[in-house]
């Protein structure tokens, strides 16, 4: 049997938080980023949600427009598209890429799962440094997690056993509760100190002890 394992990127792989607030303290270096950022998490599964076959890119840029406008704050037009300009020069995390190889060099099969576009998800594969699979975007597919559409596309193009696939991801939302009511494994990577609502097979502060966790889960 094939074993697979699939991953959300950003957040989980690349410092999406980290990046995103970056640029939200560029862009506004008198206003508290961290608040922006959490206003940022509420607009954009919004906007993923009201779009679906909407560019990751336009995503970005309307929920950054709405962020502006609930707090009052002057966005540039050509700053716009801020947040899809600085994405793919945001860090993987530094576990990321000896984690990978490991659990590839083990016999693992890699997949990315992602809300995003193809050429985002080129450039922080470039970051990561590490081979998948495949990749499954959300510009290609026209569905955005928490929606089904992903893993769909996954077991269609793969044919993968799902008593051989383990999904791996930092966000509960967009996920692991998904994930879970299809009756998957989950590895959450609680980067952020949370509680686990659902709760996951597994959670894991990063990915330094994936690949041991992944072959407890799915033996060879």
């Amino acid at each position: 049997m094939e074993r697979w394992a699939t991953f959300d990127c950003y957040g989980t792989l690349i410092d999406w938080n980290g990046g995103i607030l970056a640029e939200l303290a560029r862009l506004w270096p008198y206003a508290d980023a961290a608040a922006l950022l959490e206003r940022y998490h509420q607009h954009e599964p919004r906007v993923e949600s009201e779009s679906p076959r909407m560019p990751y890119r336009d995503v970005m840029a309307l929920a950054l427009k709405r962020v502006a406008h609930d707090e009052g704050l002057a966005l540039d037009p050509d700053e716009r598209g801020a947040l899809g300009a600085s994405l793919p020069s945001w860090p993987a995390f530094p576990e990321v890429a000896p984690a990978l190889e490991e659990v590839r060099r083990r016999g693992w099969k890699l997949a990315i799962l992602s809300n995003t576009d193809r050429d985002f998800i080129e450039a922080s594969k470039r970051r990561i440094g590490v081979d998948f699979e495949l990749e499954v975007v959300a510009s290609e597919i026209g569905s955005y997690k928490p929606a089904r559409g992903h893993w769909e596309h996954f077991f269609e193009r793969t044919g993968a056993s799902r008593d051989g696939h383990v999904h791996v991801a930092g966000s509960l939302f967009h996920d692991v509760a998904p994930a879970g009511e299809l009756g998957l494994r989950t590895v959450w990577i609680n980067r952020l100190g949370e509680r686990p609502l659902p709760e996951p097979t597994r959670e894991l502060p990063d990915l330094a002890s994936l690949p041991d966790t992944l072959d407890e889960l799915v033996p060879a």
